[in-house]
C-alpha cells in the first residue's frame, strides 16, 4: 500500500476540553472508522484543527492516536501534518509525532516564500528520514506552482502531494509529474472534485467529508476501479449533498456537531471556534437526514470496550 492510494480520512481532532485533543477521547470515532474499513488517516490538517492546537499538546495526541489505530488496523497508518510558520517548528512538531508513517507538511505558512525557501524546507524534513507529503492548501500557505511542484517532488524522500487547491489544471500536471517519478503519489483534496479528480489519474482523495461518511468515499474508489461512471457521479452527488452542512455552520463544528450526536466525538473545538448551537444541531440533522445510512452510525454500546465480557 502506497501513502495516498485509496482513501485518507483527514480526522477531526477529538478534545476532552477546547484546545485539548485527546487520543482517549478519540476511541470512538477510531472504531467507527475502522469498522467502516478505513485503513490510513491524517492528523492535525485543516479538519483536525492543527494551526489552532498548541503545538505542545499535538505529540502525545499523534503517538496516542497512532498506537490505537494500530492496535484496531492491520497495517494501519498514520499521518501528521506537522505544517508551521517557519521550519525549525515544523521540525520540532514532527519529533514530537513519534513513529508515523509520514509527515504532511504545507509550504511555510503566514509569509510569502521563494521556490528555493519551500525547496529547502521540504529538504529539512525530508532529511528525518520519514516520507514527506506535501499539501498545497493556498488558502493557507504558499501556494505550490507547477515549477515548486516539479522542484519539491525532485527532493529524495518526498512521497507525494495532497492538493486541495481545486485547480484542476494544476492538478492535471501533478499527475504528469507523478507518471515520471515512481513512488510519488497524487492526492484530491477538493470534495467538490474528487470524481473529477479520480478520471485525472489522483491515486487516492482525502475528504474531510470522510469522518461522516467514509463509506460513501470508499464506493466512489470503487467505482472509479470499475468504471462506473454513473455510480461514481451518484456518489459525487452525494458528497456534494453532504457538503451542505457548512451551509449550515462552515467548518469542522458542523463535522463534530454531527459525530456528538453519534457519540463518536466530543464537540469541543479548539479557540475561537465555539460548537454549533442547538438550533444548528438541529438543522445539520435536516441536511444529513437524506443521506441516511452513508452516516456513520451511533455508537453501540455493545462495541465499548468496557462491554465487552
Amino acid at each position: 500500500m502506497g501513502l495516498l492510494d485509496g482513501l485518507t480520512v483527514p480526522m477531526v481532532t477529538p478534545m476532552s476540553a477546547p484546545g485539548e485533543p485527546s487520543a482517549e477521547a478519540a476511541e470512538p470515532l477510531l472504531r467507527a472508522l475502522a469498522a467502516a474499513g478505513v485503513t490510513r488517516l491524517m492528523l492535525l490538517g485543516s479538519n483536525g484543527e492543527g494551526p489552532l492546537i498548541r503545538a505542545d499538546r499535538t505529540g502525545a495526541f499523534v503517538r496516542g492516536v497512532t498506537r490505537r489505530w494500530r492496535a484496531l488496523v492491520a497495517g494501519g497508518q498514520i499521518m501528521a501534518n506537522v505544517t508551521a510558520p517557519g521550519t525549525a517548528e515544523a521540525l520540532w512538531r514532527a519529533e514530537e509525532a513519534g513513529e508515523v508513517d509520514a509527515y504532511v507538511l504545507s509550504p511555510p505558512t503566514y509569509f510569502s516564500h521563494r521556490e528555493d525557501e519551500v525547496v529547502g524546507h521540504y529538504r529539512a524534513l525530508a532529511a528525518l528520514g520519514v516520507p514527506v507529503i506535501a499539501y498545497n492548501a493556498p488558502k493557507y500557505a504558499t501556494p505550490l506552482t507547477p515549477s515548486s511542484a516539479e522542484a519539491v517532488a525532485d527532493v529524495p524522500g518526498v512521497a507525494g502531494v495532497k492538493d486541495s487547491s481545486g485547480d484542476p489544471a494544476l492538478l492535471a500536471h501533478l499527475v504528469a509529474l507523478s507518471r515520471t517519478r515512481p513512488g510519488f503519489e497524487v492526492s484530491q483534496g477538493a470534495e467538490g472534485a474528487l470524481a473529477e479528480g479520480l478520471r485525472a489519474g489522483a491515486h487516492g482523495i482525502v475528504p474531510g467529508t470522510a469522518n461522516l461518511a467514509p463509506g460513501l468515499a470508499l464506493d466512489m474508489l470503487a467505482a472509479h476501479r470499475l468504471g462506473d461512471g454513473a455510480a461514481l457521479d451518484r456518489l459525487q452527488g452525494l458528497t456534494d449533498r453532504l457538503t451542505r452542512i457548512h451551509a449550515v455552520r462552515p467548518g469542522v463544528p458542523s463535522v463534530k456537531a454531527i459525530l456528538a450526536a453519534r457519540g463518536l466525538c466530543p464537540v469541543h473545538a479548539a479557540p475561537p471556534l465555539v460548537p454549533c448551537t442547538g438550533a444548528q444541531t438541529r438543522e445539520l440533522n435536516g441536511v444529513i437526514e437524506p443521506l441516511g445510512d452513508a452516516i456513520l452510525p451511533k455508537e453501540d454500546a455493545d462495541d465499548r470496550p468496557e462491554a465487552a465480557t
